[in-house]
């Protein structure tokens, strides 16, 4: 009997771990804080969304998803009980004013709105809620629907609705630009990468949502002197470009890189199209614009500047020490990386790419296999720390030639 019991009580909990359903809204901080588009890859399962700035991602289960089967009676919230915020949806009908509200225990109104609506599947956001039990009811010329709404939130906001989105609306419905709720499959531990962009600015964070939540991007400027911007990612307490560093005049793998007021690159193979999608590679000397002080901005974007050895390994260290922290720093799938590359997860959202090098006069090599990153740190007069990555889950740290041509990677000043 007491096994049974277990059994049935262990099914419960795992019904109850998969059956998440997460709303994960968006906010900017720092150099702005509008949002224009957010990128979603979930970089467990390889799926893919892309939602505009004011809208809102759910995340719900990928396979048994509770249709929302809305027809005439029905009133549909989700989730509920709801933590900061939940989506209400509902037909209406015919064309015609609605009136909403939300009804605590006493009876106090705590919120009520009046909408023209056409006929069609209406969705509204719920949110500021305090803890509690509410009733929340939707009446219209010729139909009502009330159900409950229980709210476990502990902030103290005001209790508000707003329109979210509609369905098959004939013309004259509200809000045709407003913001939508968007549909994602997810599963508890998926590792979810989030890119924010605004105007210039690009950022990323990566998370596993537990819960409904908001995630806030950091903007910050990362241009460089030919006006190209870079994807920025903070990891612990660093920020770095999420993108590898693409500026300068190419010039043949053949002869070297010189000081001559000009910034010049080697694109891998002589091939601008690989500068285009790795990057350009650098000997040290240019990287540094011939200067051997360490932590010195280079050619980097203004504000940042090329990291020092101690910077990578404190970079490695959060990351889980220099036998994984390849892993996570490594863009997932085979787009760049050779195949499999099924131990990468770029859970540090870091998104490495396998540039290759440039090793000798005009010989390029391990495009697509390994990434070699230049420090700003030398060790002498002929070589300097670097770090690398390759088709397993570390990094290595190297005493390269400076004449070597490897990417670079700027971290915020």
């Amino acid at each position: 009997m007491k096994k049974s019991t277990f059994i049935i009580f262990l099914a419960l909990a795992m019904l109850k771990t998969q059956a998440q359903d997460y709303l994960i809204s968006f906010s900017g901080t720092g150099a702005t804080t509008e949002i224009a588009t957010i990128k979603v890859d979930n970089l467990t399962s390889g799926d893919n969304v892309t939602l505009n700035g004011g809208d809102i991602l759910h995340l719900i289960p990928p396979v048994g998803i509770v249709s929302l089967d809305i027809a005439n009676g029905t009133l549909q919230i989700y989730p509920n009980p709801m933590t900061e915020l939940s989506i209400l949806t509902f037909v209406a009908p015919e064309n015609g004013d609605v009136v909403m509200g939300i009804v605590d225990l006493s009876g106090k109104t705590v919120y009520q709105i009046s909408i023209l609506l056409s006929r069609g599947i209406h969705s509204f956001r719920v949110s500021g809620l305090n803890q509690g039990m509410y009733f929340v009811k939707v009446t219209g010329k010729n139909f009502t629907y009330s159900t409950k709404l229980i709210s476990q939130s502990n902030l103290q906001r005001q209790a508000v609705i707003e329109y979210v989105s509609s369905e098959n609306n004939t013309p004259g419905g509200p809000l045709k630009s407003v913001a939508a709720t968007i549909d994602m499959p997810y599963t508890n531990g998926d590792q979810l990468l989030f890119k924010g962009i605004s105007g210039i600015y690009s950022t990323i964070v990566t998370d596993v949502p537990t819960s409904s939540k908001t995630i806030t991007f950091n903007f910050a400027a990362c241009t460089d002197n030919e006006g190209n911007n870079y994807t920025i990612v903070e990891i612990d307490a660093q920020i770095w470009m999420a993108e590898n560093l693409n500026v300068g005049t190419r010039i043949n793998g053949s002869v070297d890189q010189t000081n001559n007021s000009i910034i010049e690159k080697y694109c891998y193979d002589d091939n601008e199209a690989n500068c285009n999608t790795y990057g350009g590679l650098f000997q040290w000397n240019e990287l540094m614009q011939y200067s051997t002080t360490p932590g010195a901005q280079g050619i980097c974007p203004t504000g940042w500047h090329l990291p020092t050895d101690y910077e990578w390994t404190t970079l490695t260290i959060y990351l889980g020490g220099e036998s994984i922290a390849g892993e996570k720093m490594k863009e997932t799938g085979t787009t760049h990386w050779l195949s499999p590359n099924t131990d990468a997860t770029n859970s540090s959202g870091f998104t490495a790419l396998p540039g290759g090098y440039r090793w000798g006069y005009g010989y390029f090599g391990n495009l697509t296999y390994e990434a070699y990153f230049w420090s700003s740190s030398e060790t002498s007069s002929t070589h300097a720390w670097g770090r690398g990555l390759y088709g397993g889950e570390g990094v290595f740290r190297n005493n390269f030639s400076k004449t070597y041509g490897s990417s670079a990677r700027c971290v915020q000043d």
